[in-house]
């Protein structure tokens, strides 16, 4: 049996524990050993501060009164984490450029690092999680009072308020402990955020083990708790689990809005965020997390409805259900995993709030005190904003306390978390049409949250404290002085929706509506523009904003106002090595706009971008330009932006453009000298023979040879150039009736080795007089094609005889090596000569192309041209390999039948 040291001594172990882990997960990130504290899982893992007690327990009470509605709850988180890439995307990358420390921060700096904003939405964060605060220590409370409860032998618990008082100072001790303990200017907290992932696998643990538990021990396995599904649907009130489509998308919008807006969720996602490829992970990951803390609530809602007694507070059945079995040991694990669930939603809030808190509000204040003071009369800001921040954990803490006094801990707390969301929700037209929209301005975000965080609390929150509260019944029943269009829960004629979704569409509506009519109507200031820029293009340019003039800082104003906030060690080393990037090294570095630019953007790592930027401005002395001018600079800079890129994209454009012009007049150049040549060359070689044939014949008419031998001579002579005039005439005609398409193509199946022993026949004397040694694979060459064999054979032959005549190495060889590669029969010929020269690589192929340097060796050019063509009417190709030991061919043909053919699809390579 359990006692009340027993379960406070747990308590005490747990929190221990946490401590260490904590305390060593600090010690690790201070010798940059983080790898393990940036990993994915535990980035994940932190994410599950979004289930609190309210989740841990109120979901199987959610569950038992209004059946699957729970399960709107975690698919609103859900659908935002599988849509990562869209928008969480460029929310961190916002966050990582501009060392944003909360979600006022965000909205406060993209709205022209307006404090004003930064006040009102760090006002509505904290008035719309007191009270979940106050959830939380109610929670933790009951927890303890369910062990106290119907046990003869047992213990009398004290006072549930004295207890919650000592909870509320044990949190608000670890969250100052290891949330203020220095100032980072990442604002990340590695001890507490690897503390909240070891909360969220006890938790998860706890309700996994409790589910299994109620399935397994208690309800007879599934079927079982089908059973006890129906009977509770049976006796469960007229539509409780009736599936209500307006309601049910109304909150999974809500869920999905606060997972993004509440104070704790944008610590989590956005500040602690390291890498933006943890989204990635957590995607899945965390949806899947969700998933199985939603398993088996409606297990232990049906099976808590049918075992315990009638008046049982659902929202305990996780706790009540193992301790009416006596599984205390079980029992234990499920007080641990909601004091799991409590105690990390409220310090990671604490810490959330508190930096919001003193950053927008303590800061400016102070600030505005020392209005004038130069640099070293700013005093210790780095201990007066701890000191801020730690104030702030414990009057946070203090206001949920007598919140949950105030409101006696009675059921209208349960449903309070609802309320809290959609007072928080209120932050995310602004947020979102910040990061979208750069025609969203100050003024529209403003008048965009006052107007949705009144109708919320007109409509919602000031109705929930009931008729004893602010608004009589006849006002709710018939609006202020009897305006029947005022109602607070029927708007404007509209009656009949739940009060949740009704305050949350008409909030969010004129929130909207107001927030992009006021920003059509204002024109955004300077800096506004300058910095919905950096945010709208973050995925583009994620470089920092200027928005001061420079002339009045000095270096060393600068810096003692730094040392003052970042301590004096990290500001030096900062300050020496921006000084070595201006090439300074060994001075200050000088005030340029760069500069000031990214030391703002450090600063405001610390104290929040409208402070750092209010600080800089008053050390700057308040020289700034003019609106006027620097509205002209704006949207100069902003056309100039625009003009410059669209002028990189035609000048990238162009260039390649050009390029490739004058490839193609290089091109054109050479084939014109080649033409040149060639017609040059062909009048050679059509008159060298026809002389000949000439001079000879009119010997051999003439009778000036009576020698038979020396007349025999003279014929042979006559014949040799005849046949090559002939060779000549052929080779144009066949070359003009392979570019007109005329040819005619006669395919046989033949093998690749027989077609290379043809060609190497009929090539044999020019091998032979050449000396050249031909090296083949023969085992390789056993493939059978389907083609015009007598055409490759030409292409072959002109090959080998090119590799005789050309190739300038003592002792010629070439390699013909044979493959198949996918659905391409490949042919090498490769010699161990020099090659073709880089510069004619390119023009080998032409019909006009002969290397000059290869004259002697004869012929007019049109080879490769002729086997070119013949390639391409068989569906192949030949091209040269560059980077080989010498001159290097490649013929190709596909393993299919040519279509030139129209033959069976069968007609391909074999192996033989």
């Amino acid at each position: 049996m359990l006692t009340f040291n027993t379960l406070v001594g747990v308590c005490l172990l747990y929190v221990i524990m946490l401590f260490l882990v904590a305390f060593v997960a600090d010690k690790r990130a201070r010798r940059s050993k983080v790898r393990f504290l940036s990993s994915p899982m535990i980035y994940t893992l932190s994410l599950s501060v979004y289930c609190t007690a309210w989740t841990f327990y109120g979901a199987v009470g959610n569950a038992a009164r209004s059946g699957l509605e729970y399960v709107t709850i975690y698919l609103g988180p859900t659908l935002v984490m599988i849509g990562w890439w869209w928008f969480l995307r460029k929310l961190v990358r916002v966050g990582r450029s501009q060392r944003v420390t909360s979600i006022a921060d965000l909205v406060s700096s993209r709205y022209g690092k307006s404090n004003l904003l930064g006040v009102l939405v760090t006002l509505i964060a904290v008035i719309g999680t007191t009270p979940y605060i106050a959830l939380q220590l109610q929670s933790v409370t009951l927890s303890f009072a369910v062990f106290a409860r119907d046990r003869s032998a047992g213990w009398v618990i004290p006072d549930l308020e004295q207890t919650a008082i000592w909870v509320a100072g044990g949190l608000a001790l670890f969250t100052i402990l290891f949330g203020t303990r220095n100032l980072d200017v990442n604002e990340r907290h590695h001890g507490v955020v690897t503390a909240i992932a070891v909360e969220a696998v006890v938790k998860l643990v706890a309700l996994l083990a409790v589910g299994i538990f109620v399935v397994w021990g208690i309800g007879g396995g599934p079927q079982g708790i089908a059973a006890a599904m129906d009977q509770a649907i049976q006796a469960a009130p007229e539509g409780a689990w009736t599936l209500q489509g307006g309601r049910w998308v109304g909150l999974t919008f809500l869920s999905a809005a606060a997972f993004l807006t509440l104070p704790r969720m944008f610590q989590v996602l956005v500040v602690e965020n390291v890498d933006e490829r943890q989204l990635a992970t957590a995607s899945w990951a965390f949806p899947l997390y969700l998933f199985l803390m939603s398993l088996f609530v409606i297990p232990i809602a049906v099976v808590g409805l049918s075992i315990l007694p009638k008046g049982e507070n659902p929202d305990l059945f996780v706790l009540t259900l193992p301790l009416y079995f006596e599984q205390d040991g079980l029992a234990m694990l499920s007080f641990l995993g909601g004091f799991s669930s409590a105690t990390s939603m409220v310090i990671v809030a604490s810490i959330a709030l508190s930096t919001m808190v003193s950053n927008h509000i303590i800061m400016p204040i102070w600030l505005s005190t020392r209005l004038g003071a130069g640099a070293s009369e700013y005093g210790d800001v780095r201990r007066i904003l701890l000191t801020a921040r730690r104030l702030s954990i414990v009057g946070i803490l203090a206001l949920g306390y007598f919140y949950y006094r105030i409101s006696g801990g009675g059921s209208a707390l349960a449903a309070i978390g609802l309320i809290s969301f959609a007072g928080v929700a209120q932050v995310l037209p602004a947020m979102a049409g910040g990061l979208f929209w750069r025609g969203a301005s100050r003024s529209g975000a403003v008048a965009g949250l006052i107007t949705g965080f009144a109708i919320w609390a007109y409509t919602l929150f000031l109705p929930s404290f009931g008729e004893a509260g602010v608004m009589s019944a006849s006002m709710l029943a018939h609006g202020p002085w009897g305006i029947e269009a005022l109602r607070p829960q029927a708007l404007f004629g509209v009656d009949g929706l739940d009060p949740v979704v009704h305050a949350l569409f008409w909030s969010i509506i004129l929130n909207c509506a107001v927030f992009v009519l006021i920003s059509l109507l204002s024109f955004p200031s300077p800096l506004e523009r300058l910095q919905a820029a950096q945010f709208v293009n973050v995925l583009d340019n994620s470089g920092p904003t200027r928005g001061h003039s420079f002339n009045a800082a000095t270096s060393e104003d600068l810096l003692v106002m730094a040392q003052q906030i970042m301590g004096s060690d990290q500001a030096q080393a900062w300050f020496q090595a921006q000084a070595e990037q201006q090439g300074k090294q060994g001075y200050l570095p000088d005030t340029t706009p760069d500069f000031i630019g990214r030391l703002e953007r450090e600063l405001s790592g610390l104290v929040g971008t409208a402070t750092a930027h209010a600080m800089i401005a008053q050390i700057l002395g308040g020289a700034t330009v003019s609106v006027d001018d620097l509205l002209a600079v704006a949207d100069e800079t902003q056309q100039m932006l625009e003009q410059t890129s669209l002028m990189e994209a035609k000048q990238l454009e162009l260039t390649t453009t050009a390029r490739q012009l004058s490839e193609v007049n290089e091109k054109l150049t050479q084939l014109s000298i080649q033409k040149d040549a060639f017609l040059s060359q062909i009048s050679h070689e059509l008159r060298t023979p026809m002389t000949s044939i000439r001079a000879f014949s009119e010997i051999l008419r003439d009778g000036g040879s009576d020698n038979p031998e020396a007349a025999a001579r003279h014929a042979s002579i006559i014949h040799d150039e005849s046949v090559r005039l002939t060779r000549l005439l052929d080779d144009l005609l066949d070359l003009s009736v392979l570019e007109n398409g005329q040819v005619q193509l006669y395919p046989r199946r033949e093998v690749v080795r027989e077609v290379l022993d043809r060609a190497i026949a009929a090539t044999s004397s020019v091998i032979d007089q050449e000396e050249m040694h031909i090296h083949r694979n023969r085992s390789d060459e056993g493939i059978a094609l389907y083609t015009d064999t007598d055409r490759l054979a030409q292409v072959f032959i002109n090959l080998i005889s090119n590799a005789a005549k050309y190739c300038d190495a003592n002792g010629k060889r070439l390699a013909i090596r044979v493959r198949q590669r996918g659905g391409q029969l490949q042919v090498d010929f490769v010699d161990n000569g020099s090659g073709v020269p880089l510069e004619s690589q390119t023009m080998i192929f032409e019909k006009f192309s002969r290397l000059s340097d290869q004259a002697a060796a004869g012929g007019a050019g049109l080879g490769l041209a002729i086997c070119r063509e013949i390639m391409d009417k068989l569906d192949g190709s030949i091209t040269y390999l560059p980077g080989q030991s010498g001159a290097a061919f490649r013929v190709t043909l596909p393993v299919s039948s040519p279509s030139t053919f129209g033959r069976a699809s069968g007609a391909g390579v074999n192996h033989l």
